[in-house]
């Protein structure tokens, strides 16, 4: 029985043109970034490298499949409904303690110290994965494990990217000697730097370095951390695992759909309050 697959058009030896067209309508899509509501078509034209005529062509297309929609004169285009089925079906095949192996081996290889994955839970954090250190001397928080956001280095790395309402800053802080106003600084050199650092501070001896990971619509989904004795864990080695945690942060942050790394300005201040 002959073979009902259709047969590509080849073109001068290169990539077929079935292929071609789809690589294009990928390159469309792949436009849009986080914050774009609706852009003119003179925007994606700017952002991709096709014609009128064949960026013309492949919008009917995508729009009749319900990957974009059009709207508005002049023409404005935006994600369409199938955009989001896709992301649903996706986001429901994730496991976050699945996604985040891969970073936390290498980063616990390269440490050999405890490195958790923590996520946010209303005004805690929740470690939901641990790799503990091999060494002897080591700490350790546990699957499960709860604390207040503004208390130790793994919660505020989620704090200083989170929004906060004032009823939710008097439970942060309720009972705590520290107070809102006092932290304020800290949290913004967090999001300067893009990491949190803490020592002594929930367990007399240990240090805590951590950095915030963000899912597909920018939001920060948790933290990343690594924790071990001040003994080991000297400015010169601190200074080390930054460069490392912050790398595998946003290798989490890209699996997990976020396409914009986070950026931070100034040289690294490991200075903690």
């Amino acid at each position: 029985m002959a073979s009902t697959r259709p047969t590509p058009r080849r073109s001068g030896g290169g990539p077929t043109e079935g292929v071609r067209a789809v690589d294009r309508a990928l390159d469309i899509l792949l436009a849009f970034r986080a914050g774009d509501s609706a852009l003119p078509t003179a925007e994606l034209l700017r952002r991709v490298d096709l014609s009128r005529p064949t960026l013309y062509r492949l919008l009917a297309t995508l729009c009749q499949r319900g990957l974009l929609v059009a709207e508005g004169e002049p023409m404005r285009l935006r994600l369409g409904p199938a955009v989001a089925l896709l992301a649903q079906v996706w986001r429901s095949t994730l496991s976050l303690p699945e996604v985040a192996q891969p970073m936390m081996e290498r980063l616990w290889q390269a440490s050999r110290e405890t490195v958790a994955l923590f996520v946010r839970d209303d005004v805690q954090r929740v470690c939901v994965a641990e790799i503990e250190s091999p060494e002897p001397l080591r700490f350790r928080r546990g699957v499960g494990y709860r604390e207040r956001l503004a208390r130790g280095a793994s919660g505020r790395a989620i704090l200083a990217f989170s929004t906060v309402d004032a009823e939710m800053r008097g439970r942060l802080y309720r009972g705590l000697t520290i107070k809102a106003a006092d932290q304020a600084d800290d949290l913004a050199a967090i999001r300067k730097r893009g990491f949190a650092i803490s020592r002594n501070e929930l367990i007399d001896g240990a240090v805590a370095i951590a950095a915030p990971f963000f899912d597909a619509s920018g939001q920060v989904a948790g933290s990343l951390g690594v924790f071990g004795p001040g003994v080991r864990l000297k400015e010169r080695r601190v200074s080390e695992l930054v460069n490392l945690l912050r790398a595998e942060a946003e290798a989490l942050s890209a699996a997990l759909g976020h396409a914009v790394k986070l950026r931070c300005s100034g040289r690294d201040n490991l200075e903690t309050r």
